[in-house]
């Protein structure tokens, strides 16, 4: 199995690419430069790797939530990627990635994942490791306010994750006792532990169908363009 990741959606450029069981990957933080900056990271791992875009069995996408300008870039480069290589597509969550990330650092079984969604809001995600060692989503992802949260009464057993712990912490007082880490942003590398369920299971889909997930959906269709 070869499958290429790519994620966007936050201040990081993340590249990743899966061979036959090995996993490598590029990490960048690189605010509004990842349009021109993914790209090259892709060819990079595929030099690397001596492979070419054809010879891989589908692509990994960070479908959000995340910036909507990144997010936007993220689906579109994997979009045009799979078209020009007639390769399928999964798209996989950031905040999942991030808790993912933190099985793989820090052998964490639960996760409070957060990003923050600026306009005083955090994207939000709380996940729990299955059988399998992949990460499950608990609930729904949301936008909310911090202050809005409900407190864990076992927040000792969670391990916090995302930039939504930085800008937010003194609001989040009430989660003090999650255990904290140095998870400020997904990686594609986590984002290809994700999909190989979705793989097996056929999870992937044609690139033309692939789908961005904002959360905070009525000020993603405010900004599109013809919309007040």
């Amino acid at each position: 199995m070869k499958l290429l990741a790519l994620d966007t959606s936050t201040e990081a450029c993340s590249v990743a690419l899966l061979v036959d069981g090995q996993i490598l990957a590029l990490d960048e933080v690189c605010p509004q430069q990842h349009s021109k900056r993914v790209l090259p990271m892709v060819q990079q791992l595929l030099s690397e790797a001596e492979l070419s875009l054809q010879q891989l069995d589908g692509l990994v996408f960070g479908k959000g939530p995340g910036s909507f300008t990144g997010v936007r870039i993220g689906v579109g480069v994997a979009q045009g990627l799979a078209f020009g290589a007639d390769l399928p597509v999964h798209g996989v969550s950031t905040l999942a990635a991030m808790a993912q990330a933190a099985h793989r650092m820090q052998q964490a079984q639960q996760v409070i994942a957060a990003i923050d969604a600026r306009m005083a809001e955090i994207y939000l995600g709380i996940y729990q490791l299955d059988g399998s060692g992949i990460m499950q989503l608990q609930g729904t992802e949301q936008a909310i306010k911090p202050a809005a949260l409900m407190p864990l009464t076992n927040a000792v057993d969670y391990v916090a994750a995302g930039t939504g712990w930085q800008t937010y912490g003194d609001i989040l007082q009430q989660w003090q006792t999650a255990r904290s880490s140095d998870i400020l942003y997904p990686s594609a590398q986590d984002m290809l532990v994700l999909a190989q369920p979705s793989w097996h299971g056929s999870g992937f889909v044609a690139a033309e169908l692939a789908e961005p997930s904002y959360v905070r959906d009525e000020v993603s269709w405010k900004k599109l363009p013809g919309r007040g």
